[in-house]
């Protein structure tokens, strides 16, 4: 294909999943089902898209997932290996019934595997390499990664194929919005950056998710890398809903005319997705026809051999290098709109030495003043440096980004990162989670926006260390990912006992961050039978637990409370890069019991 498309425009299929739902007069029908049920429609289809020009089409298997299909390892590699045949008959009997005399070439298509906070890894790279193990082996001329919003997985798949098979052709091709950016907040230059890193891939582009004149506009603004060739196919418009079905356009015409112009900018491989039937395709050929091809010629990224901008410093995150330990102290935002306490409670942090003030985000799934514009009011009025929480219970992606962005021009540089509790069990009737993240995902979300757009002055975050979740190799194990990701610093859960000073410390020994180690003073009896009983991830040993009784007065047991603190400080003094206060019902005069004044300088 590489030694075609040297000479050759080439025209793939159109889009397979909306065709087959506009046959079969079903909306969001699942067209690789038909692989197993239908396979004569599924033929004819490919069949038409080659009458129409087509000289690639693709495997009906975009969302041949094991999510999307509900169907166990051994159906979905039956249903794959349909796809296959049922393709390379297609383009036999074409072959022979139209007298075409042209090669027509096959890829495996693969579509991104959804995923979300409970997703795995390292299965969904293993479910990949399946997919592609079988195009290998039914001798498909290559794969096609359609529709992805990041080059995560590519960029461990295209050495994983090309070491089995060197000639197999890989075409990417990423899906972004109006403004040229995917669902991961990738820009379509920055994709193109990355897939320039990727010396296995052949060619890269861009489908789905804009129309044709959405297209033209992004690609005049895109480099393409050099030595890949250049691939482009726009929806056939954008849908809207009829009658409880999904409708595009009948603009054929109109898709060809930008088509043309698209050609103009020396795409070499150029079709349609969704919306685009075997008749946009005979109106892209009849186009093309009469249009000489001109290859693109591929400029160098001379973006990256020019100087990287000044990055700006992180004052809070310098503290970790300029004193002997920092401190964090965590109030709740109110239920409701009076703020009158946190903001006294905020100006008294301010006198006490504290180094930032976080925010936790409705912590345990129940409604408070958002932690991002809580952190935005406190900054305002106290100049104290703030760190929210993001959590990813409550937001998608598209509230995510905006949050982002928000809080950005507001001046928030500090973040905790978390995937946050659940909603409550009582609530989740009515309540819904959302978690199209997970922390470590969208820790990954965040530093592209750092580097798409913060790259002067970029975000820094952190993660929740949850030393007591499983053995130290696997807590160990998360933390290294979350740093891959571009995690900072790590901040604990509350620590109440040798036992858990000396799990700290054997993470910090194995692991280079800076860590913030969670002190609660626990501040009544009640305070402390409610936090050992009814809050997961935190334990209380006995001992703590004794050393208050039901009769004490609310001084009596903040004393034993910041006493207990101390010893757990004291214990911690070589292991803790500084303290993360949590301080009951914002009790903050708590925090000149801790500490002594000597301490804050």
């Amino acid at each position: 294909m590489k030694q075609y498309l040297k000479e050759h425009r080439l025209i793939p299929d159109g889009s397979m999943g909306t065709y087959y739902s506009l046959i079969k007069n079903q909306d969001r029908i699942i067209s690789e089902y038909a692989n197993i049920t239908e396979p004569e429609v599924i033929k004819q289809i490919h069949k038409e898209y080659i009458k129409s020009g087509a000289r690639l089409i693709r495997t009906n298997t975009f969302a041949a997932n094991r999510t999307v299909l509900q169907r166990n390892k051994e159906e979905q590699r039956e249903l794959v290996i349909a796809a296959c045949q049922i393709a390379k008959k297609a383009v036999e009997e074409s072959s022979t019934e139209l007298m075409i005399s042209e090669r027509i070439w096959i890829l495996g298509d693969i579509g991104p595997i959804p995923e979300n906070a409970d997703s795995n890894e390292k299965d969904i790279l293993e479910e990949y390499r399946l997919l592609c193990d079988i195009f290998l082996e039914q001798g498909m001329d290559g794969i096609h990664f359609e529709t992805f919003s990041s080059t995560n997985y590519i960029e461990k798949l295209a050495p994983y194929i090309k070491e089995k098979r060197q000639d197999m052709f890989l075409l990417t091709s990423f899906s972004v919005n109006k403004n040229g950016y995917s669902a991961a907040g990738i820009s379509a230059t920055r994709l193109m950056d990355k897939i320039a890193q990727i010396d296995e891939i052949d060619a890269c582009g861009f489908n789905c998710g804009i129309g044709s004149g959405h297209m033209h506009q992004i690609l005049q603004k895109v480099t393409f890398p050099e030595g890949k060739n250049s691939y482009a196919a726009p929806n056939a418009g954008y849908p809207e809903q009829m009658q409880n079905r999904m409708v595009f356009m009948d603009n054929a015409r109109y898709f060809a005319d930008n088509m043309k112009r698209i050609a103009e900018l020396g795409i070499d491989i150029i079709g349609g997705c969704c919306g685009t039937t075997p008749e946009y395709i005979a109106d892209i050929n009849d186009m093309l026809r009469s249009n000489a091809y001109t290859p693109l010629v591929k400029q160098p990224r001379s973006r990256r051999e020019m100087a990287a901008p000044a990055v700006k410093e992180n004052t809070f995150y310098r503290l970790f290098d300029s004193k002997d330990k920092v401190i964090a102290v965590e109030l709740d935002p109110p239920y409701d709109a009076n703020i009158d306490q946190v903001m006294e409670c905020a100006h008294k942090l301010k006198h006490s030495g504290a180094d930032i003030i976080t925010f936790a985000d409705s912590p345990m799934g129940r409604s408070r003043v958002d932690s991002v514009l809580m952190s935005i009011k406190i900054a305002g009025e106290t100049q104290l440096p703030v760190m929210p929480h993001i959590c990813c219970r409550d937001r998608n992606m598209i509230s995510m980004r905006s949050t982002l962005l928000g809080a950005y021009i507001h001046g928030i540089r500090n973040m905790l990162v978390v995937t946050g509790d659940p909603v409550p069990g009582e609530s989740r009737v009515s309540t819904t989670g959302v978690f199209d993240y997970n922390s470590v995902q969208l820790m990954d979300y965040i530093r592209e926006m750092n580097e798409e757009h913060f790259s002067d002055e970029p975000i820094f975050y952190g993660g929740a260390l949850n030393y007591r979740r499983g053995t130290v190799d696997k807590v160990v194990d998360r933390m290294r990912r979350k740093m891959e990701a571009g995690a900072k610093y790590f901040l604990t859960q509350p620590i109440y006992s040798e036992e858990d000073v000396m799990r700290i410390r054997s993470i910090k020994e194995r692991v280079d961050t800076k860590i913030l180690c969670g002190i609660m003073p626990l501040v009544s009896y009640r305070n402390a039978l409610f936090i050992k009983n009814e809050i997961s991830g935190i334990h209380v040993p006995d001992h703590i637990l004794n050393r208050y009784n039901p009769n004490m007065s609310r001084e009596e047991a903040e004393n034993v409370g910041a006493s207990i603190a101390r010893e757990i400080m004291d214990m911690l003094e070589t292991v803790a890069d500084g303290y993360y206060f949590m301080l009951p019902f914002n009790r903050v005069s708590l925090m000149d019991k801790i500490m002594r004044k000597e301490d804050m300088q």
